[in-house]
């Protein structure tokens, strides 16, 4: 085979392969939500083709995927006890590989299906991470655990808790673990000891600091103005640290009532946080000055209307936020395009209820609360459905996620996987 056709195979091999990539903590790739893939936009009547589709019980953990295997976390009885399990599965097939007990949780009545109310049932609600052959989780109680992907066998864990003083709150953790390089970030420890970062490795401490009381917003990583960061939301509002040594890089207040859950977003130099209980949404502007950050605030908009985001964390294109602006609309709520640099909403559409977001292709790929897969143009200039499908029972507080041209996504009854990736994109 001469050099020229070897050339042509290796082009044609990373054109199939360019766009397909891992989903491997909560937030995707990049920790904002979106995926680099390319998808098919048109659908059958009956929506994208089910791979498999098996029961998955109980609470709002995500999917993560990588290396051929899904991982969520369930609600499983096991020793006569309700407790928060981590599930493997083969990401093709869905057939489950195994299973892991993280610990018991106390189960609140309400109701698996419906999207007119709350009582969604309780049950897990933090998304593991997946890195270099290794499950982290975080449980409700504040149990840091990590696992071999490959047996389930447990490498380290800490309990916050008994080890570090931990705090938790209402309805217990729902955040999710975040490496970020070598480390593992999470809050929830006491006093000077609040923010705490793991060797991702072996579990030992890189670094314990502040006094803060934690949320179950899931912190992100990120980078603003060339320095990459580590963006707490807590309840005394945003805390950026140093990734590596825990420094304070600077702080935005904001306000706290009940239940912050939405992670902050970053846009370039803008930080849009936002939560749900009246209090509302707002954005600071980040500059920078030698080594010093200064958050100045940019607007503040309180109460739950016209931006608050209950648990569902926008997605970013363009300068616009398209995701859940609503409060406890449930199986009404709209989905708003925003302007992150001023609140200004550009169009809104109501119906989905307090689903979830992600952004593909150009597309916001919306899961509702009922169980319905929507892709809408990305676009501020109107509301542009493009496709949608149900294909879910049960409630849908989850995020779904692509990976290697599938969907997958789970309600507190079951787990689907769907073939989306486009075809033709790949010849």
């Amino acid at each position: 085979m001469n050099h020229a056709v070897l050339t042509s195979l290796s082009l044609l091999l990373a054109a199939s392969t360019a766009s397909a990539a891992d989903w491997a903590q909560y937030r995707g790739p990049k920790s904002d939500g979106s995926s680099p893939e390319k998808i098919s936009k048109s659908w059958p009547a009956t929506g994208p083709k089910a791979l498999w589709k098996v029961p998955s019980t109980g609470g709002f953990s995500s999917f993560v995927v990588a290396g051929g295997k899904a991982f969520t976390l369930e609600l499983r009885n096991i020793e006569s006890a309700d407790q928060e399990t981590l599930v493997a599965r083969d990401a093709g097939t869905g057939k489950e590989l195994w299973q892991q007990a993280l610990g018991t949780m106390k189960i609140n009545d309400g109701g698996q299906s419906g999207t007119k109310d709350n009582s969604g049932g309780d049950g897990p609600r933090s998304t593991p991470a997946i890195d270099g052959g290794r499950v982290y989780t975080v449980s409700a109680k504040l149990v840091v655990s990590c696992f071999d992907a490959a047996s389930g066998k447990t490498v380290w864990r800490h309990d916050l808790a008994k080890e570090f003083a931990g705090r938790n709150i209402s309805w217990m953790n729902a955040a999710s673990p975040v490496i970020e390089g070598d480390l593992l970030f999470v809050a929830g420890g006491g006093p000077d000891q609040s923010l705490l970062a793991f060797d991702k490795k072996d579990g030992s401490v890189a670094w314990k600091a502040f006094d803060e009381k934690m949320t179950h917003a899931t912190p992100v990583a990120a980078t603003l103005h060339g320095k990459r960061q580590v963006v707490f939301f807590l309840q005394s509002g945003l805390l950026s640290v140093e990734p590596k040594t825990g420094k304070e890089l600077w702080r935005h207040p904001f306000p706290y009532k009940v239940s912050t859950a939405a992670s902050p977003v970053v846009a370039g130099d803008i930080v849009y946080c936002s939560a749900g209980y009246d209090v509302g949404a707002g954005a600071a502007k980040i500059t920078k000055d030698g080594d010093k950050f200064t958050a100045t605030e940019l607007y503040r908009f309180p109460g739950n209307k016209p931006l608050a985001n209950h648990w569902s964390t926008p997605v970013l294109k363009d300068g616009h936020l398209y995701g859940m602006f609503q409060f406890k609309e449930y199986g009404t709520g709209p989905l708003k395009c925003v302007e992150v640099a001023t609140g200004k909403v550009k169009w809104e559409k109501a119906g989905f209820g307090p689903g979830h977001v992600i952004l593909v292709d150009g597309q916001v790929m919306v899961l509702s609360d009922a169980g319905e897969l929507v892709l809408v143009k990305a676009t501020p200039d109107s509301y542009q459905e493009v496709a949608r499908a149900g294909v879910l029972g049960g409630k849908c507080w989850t995020t779904p996620v692509v990976s290697n041209g599938r969907v997958y996504a789970r309600s507190t009854t079951e787990a689907v996987c769907l073939e989306i990736g486009n075809k033709s994109a790949s010849r």
